[in-house]
């Protein structure tokens, strides 16, 4: 069953009409984890906010976005903020830019929570530590009192991650969760993601141009290039047997940097 349908998006710039998604459609079945691949300034991140309708005013979109048959072009903004974060929870690169830096973090977890459950206090604070706790993050009360400059990228990261186990959506869309993180952090962030598809049983839009990631993440993979999609496929014939050549030269370009990652360890050791 298709969680999300999406068909024949088109996004432009409305003050020069320059196309940046050009008649892109796919679907996202329940359960599954589509990834989104392509390098930078393919369209991946403006067809994630286009489906979540978070673009800037200068951007344009037409096409039908429906989730379980409902198109969400045609909503209104109050219903539409509704769906975010309850529905579909997006989860973008920079963790920095998710939260105000004004107030602790606290104050924007609990005020997302309120805005979908009518809970308790106590029952809110209760599953937003449960959550905290279950991302690996030590000390979460304390957590829940800094400003997001007084945290890593990779501690906002899994924030993120935290608030959307509260929040049982039916999609999440991560993207680039991992660009601003070092190695280890970005290690610790997929596999925070791992357990969170595993534990919320929820569907997934995961954007990345590090195909190592997609390829232990990803159930189906979607390739983008100058706002096209140019090849769809499962994991494995993506991987094993490309057929368009952006494809094709996108993962020879990974095996060559581990190539040569390999090579350097060896002349170090």
């Amino acid at each position: 069953m298709n969680l999300l349908e999406v068909r024949a998006l088109k996004v432009w710039n409305k003050n020069d009409n320059v196309s940046i998604v050009q008649d892109s459609s796919f679907e996202l079945k329940e359960g599954s984890c589509l990834a989104i691949v392509g390098e930078s300034g393919s369209g991946k991140s403006v067809t994630c906010q286009a489906i979540t309708r978070l673009n800037k005013p200068s951007l344009q979109q037409s096409g039908e976005i429906l989730f379980k048959g409902e198109d969400l072009t045609h909503l209104s903004n109050k219903v539409m903020r509704k769906r975010r974060g309850k529905n579909i929870c997006m989860i973008i690169q920079n963790g920095m830019s998710a939260f105000d830096p004004t107030c602790v973090v606290g104050v924007h977890l609990r005020e997302t929570i309120n805005e979908h459950f009518d809970w308790s206090k106590g029952k809110v604070e209760d599953r937003l530590l449960e959550a905290m706790r279950s991302v690996m993050l030590k000390h979460p009360a304390e957590i829940l009192k800094k400003y997001p400059h007084q945290l890593s990228g990779g501690m906002l990261q899994r924030i993120m991650i935290a608030l959307s186990i509260v929040l049982e959506p039916d999609i999440i869309i991560a993207d680039e969760p991992t660009t601003a993180l070092d190695t280890v952090s970005q290690y610790e962030v997929i596999e925070q993601f791992i357990k969170l598809r595993q534990n919320v049983g929820c569907s997934m839009i995961f954007v990345s141009h590090d195909l190592g990631v997609v390829r232990r993440i990803a159930d189906e993979v979607l390739v983008m290039k100058d706002g096209a999609i140019v090849e769809r496929g499962r994991n494995e014939d993506i991987f094993e047997n490309p057929q368009h050549e952006y494809t094709k030269y996108l993962i020879s370009t990974r095996r060559s940097l581990n190539d040569h990652f390999r090579r350097i360890m060896k002349e170090e050791l």
